[in-house]
Order: structure tokens, then sequence, then C-alpha cells
């Protein structure tokens, strides 16, 4: 009697075992469907890492491409002034503080705002993820230093 009930009771386990793996592992891949950013979706430039900003700014916008340091009326500066956009650098982590500087300067110039994300590891990918789900409009570059 007590052997049928060990045997009722390790077949209870391992479906509940089962289980709890299956939902570990669905949620596992739902988190990686949130974050992950291909790659080939946005223009990448890969550059020399652990660079200022200004390294990457003087790097990706040539004089032919845009204006570097472009100062407006009230004294701010664009990174990057082209014919289509007004372009804010930043390192991915301050992807928040970016897109609110390309916003003002896209208001300020009559130009689209655009952003370049600086990667500095894989893991920054999830930042780009944030920009999308906030707002489609902003063009998105990266630069990959890592």
């Amino acid at each position: 009697m007590a052997k049928k009930k060990n045997k009722e009771k390790l077949g209870k386990n391992k479906i509940i075992s089962f289980g709890i793996t299956f939902i570990l592992m669905a949620t596992g891949i739902y988190y990686i469907g949130l974050n992950y950013v291909p790659q080939k979706w946005y223009e990448t430039q890969t550059m020399m890492p652990n660079q200022v900003e200004s390294y990457y700014v003087n790097q990706w916008c040539t004089p032919d491409f845009g204006r570097k340091e472009a100062v407006l009326w009230d004294m701010t500066r664009v990174d990057c002034l082209t014919k289509d956009y007004a372009i804010e650098f930043d390192f991915a982590k301050k992807w928040a503080e970016s897109i609110g500087q390309s916003l003002y300067y896209s208001k300020m110039t009559g130009k689209a705002p655009a952003v370049v994300l600086i990667l500095t590891s894989p893991a920054d990918y999830h930042y780009v993820k944030r920009i999308e789900r906030l707002d489609n409009s902003i063009k998105i570059f990266l630069v990959k230093a890592f």
C-alpha cells in the first residue's frame, strides 16, 4: 500500500515539475521576444569602443552629410543637423534623454527627429525596443561600439 502511494506521489511530482519547466520556458521565450531587436532593421555602423560621445559624432556626421553642433536660436546645440533630420547622439542607457532632445530639436528646426544610439554591449538592444514602443516617428540609427 505504501509503495502505491509513493508511486502516485512521484507521478504527481513529475507532472508538477513538467508544468513549472514549461511555464518558465514559455515566459523566457516571451521575454526574449519583447527585448530582441534585429540589427538588420536599423542602419548600424561599427566603431571603436570606449570613446566619448563627441568621437562618434565626429565619425558619423561628416561635412558632406550634415552640420555638427548646429547652434539654434535658443543656444541649444543639435549634435548633427542634416537636410532631413535633427539628430541627437547618446549612449543607449540614456535613450529617454536622447529622444526628448531629438523631439525638441525637430520642433525647433522643422526637421524629422532622429537618434543615434551608441551601443556598448549586446544587452543595449533592449533600449532600442523602448524607443520603438514609445514613438515610431523617431528615426533610429545605431553605432555598435563593443
